[in-house]
């Protein structure tokens, strides 16, 4: 399998997810602005949102997938068959559970992410958390669909499902927002029904594809049916990788909900301005980090699964190289060009010059350690397939205590970019000790060329760095908003000229993209 056109695939299918998702953000930026009932918005999608990311994309997909590829790599068919309809059948029963206990404890959910909203937008969040908590339901089993279809290497639905959520939210918003307004309702309301009707759409969705391959998990729904999906050898197994991985995850939605807490005291709009920088690194994220695990954790899984220690090492080295090659750049622009990115995507309407100065301030934080968080991707699943979570969590504690001795310092004096940067630095800390423990192990050594290749890619993404202050530097993106169509064409040249400037630079040293295709 050729890993790089498969990540590309993914990438690509990624890129309309995050367009679509930006399209979102941008027009909460114009309709709401970074006010109490954006925060109130934000507070309470993120609740399920965090649970989504602990249950199901998170602990959930890490403990099921290697199981999963080593049961079909071994057993076969059949044993994979009744392993995906027992796990599939306890987990229906953990989220109707879970999802009856967020309805009725909203309050105290809303108060421990953001007990610093004003009263108004304490109670809109407690009203659209109920509405939305359901969400989690639909995107676990999404996880566990996804996980499947990822397995057979079937990666076009679960890399495109997300777009659906970015499309319902922005209809509704825009075509619910006047008569959830009549109604007497605050506006912002339209954007939570739109969150949950996009939830039903990525679960169904899911259902021919399954169906195609003669994999669509039979549900038990009975007491007994669920006794028996229990006692089920691979469900025991799943859920004892399940555990260590969900207090490694679990350690990383705490920071997050800190985080929120935090910000929610730091002023009105502090929540939004974090969120908004948290989109544009996403970007990078998405294309390249959450491409590299999909498509290198059910690979690492299979090579282990045969005793292939050459290919498992093979792989992470090539993840790692594609990290620096396509991350390194990606930093740069949001260190030395937040500004200019910030202002053409959301100022405009109720987001004023003083918010992109703010999120502005937050994307360099971003940028500090977006190769720590896109080298954890690929780390991390170099354990996970080894069936292996003790170390991540035991890492993931130690720079949860990190993270948060360094916003004791960032914070008072960088404000909401503080909390970024605290992340950004945590992160670079879990990859270097994820990095180590790998080379302690065994199953990871770095391939000959390591030191040209990243001289290489340090001189190029300099001089991308160079280019793009320098236009940040010489244009007034603030000014140019009285011309939306000019202020576009200008951030397309920019980054159009700089990427021409960064793969130019390599292939006159030597390195073009065709010499990754034969990796994998």
């Amino acid at each position: 399998m050729n890993l790089l056109r498969a990540a590309s695939f993914i990438s690509i299918l990624t890129l309309a997810s995050r367009i679509t998702g930006l399209m979102r953000e941008q027009m909460q930026a114009g309709m709401f602005g970074a006010g109490a009932m954006s925060d109130a918005f934000l507070v309470a999608f993120r609740i399920p949102n965090m649970l989504r990311r602990l249950f199901a994309e998170g602990a959930f997909s890490q403990a099921f997938v290697p199981v999963l590829a080593a049961t079909h790599a071994k057993e076969g068919e059949q044993a994979t068959h009744a392993l995906i309809d027992a796990v599939a059948t306890v987990l229906l029963w953990a989220l109707v559970l879970t999802c009856v206990v967020g309805v009725v404890g909203a309050p105290v959910l809303v108060w421990l992410l953001g007990s610093g909203m004003p009263e108004q937008g304490q109670e809109a969040s407690v009203v659209m958390t109920r509405w939305m908590f359901p969400y989690i339901g639909c995107m676990s089993m999404v996880a566990l669909s996804s996980g499947i279809l990822n397995t057979w290497k079937r990666f076009l639905v679960p890399a495109a499902t997300p777009v659906l959520l970015n499309l319902s939210v922005l209809a509704a918003g825009w075509f619910l927002t006047p008569y959830v307004e009549r109604w007497g309702y605050p506006g912002i309301y339209s954007m939570a029904v739109g969150v949950m009707l996009g939830g039903i759409l990525q679960l169904a969705i899911q259902i021919p594809v399954l169906r195609r391959i003669g994999v669509v998990p039979r549900l038990g729904l009975t007491p007994g049916r669920l006794r028996e999906a229990g006692a089920y050898p691979g469900v025991g197994q799943v859920l004892k990788q399940m555990g260590p991985a969900l207090l490694g995850v679990g350690v990383a939605q705490l920071s997050l909900l800190i985080n929120t807490q935090i910000s929610s005291h730091i002023a009105v709009g502090a929540t939004s301005w974090l969120n908004y920088a948290d989109r544009l690194m996403e970007f990078p994220m998405a294309l390249l980090g959450v491409a590299l695990g999909a498509v290198l954790t059910p690979q690492l899984s299979a090579a282990q699964a045969k005793g292939d220690g050459a290919q498992y090492s093979e792989m992470l080295d090539w993840g790692l190289r594609m990290v620096l090659l396509f991350g390194l750049p990606c930093a740069a622009a949001l260190l030395l060009f937040a500004d200019p990115l910030v202002a053409v995507l959301y100022h405009r309407k109720a987001f004023a010059a003083s918010d992109v100065l703010q999120t502005g301030r937050a994307v360099m934080g971003w940028g500090v350690g977006l190769l720590g968080l896109l080298a954890v991707k690929v780390l991390a699943p170099g354990f996970y397939a080894r069936q292996e979570t003790r170390t991540p969590v035991r890492i993931a504690i130690a720079v949860l205590a990190l993270t948060q001795l360094l916003n004791l310092v960032f914070v008072p004096l960088f404000g909401v970019a503080g909390l970024a940067l605290s992340i950004g630095v945590g992160a670079m800390v879990n990859a270097f000790w994820l990095m180590r423990g790998l080379r302690k192990l065994g199953s990871y050594t770095p391939s000959p060329g390591w030191l040209k290749f990243s001289l290489k890619v340090f001189l190029a993404s300099a001089a991308l760095g160079a280019l793009l202050q320098q236009l940040a530097w010489r244009i007034d993106w603030i000014a140019l908003g009285a011309s939306e169509g000019k202020r576009a064409l200008a951030m397309a040249a920019c980054l159009g000229a700089a990427a021409l400037v960064y793969f130019s630079l390599l292939a006159l040293m030597g390195l073009r993209l065709r010499q990754f295709m034969q990796r994998g």
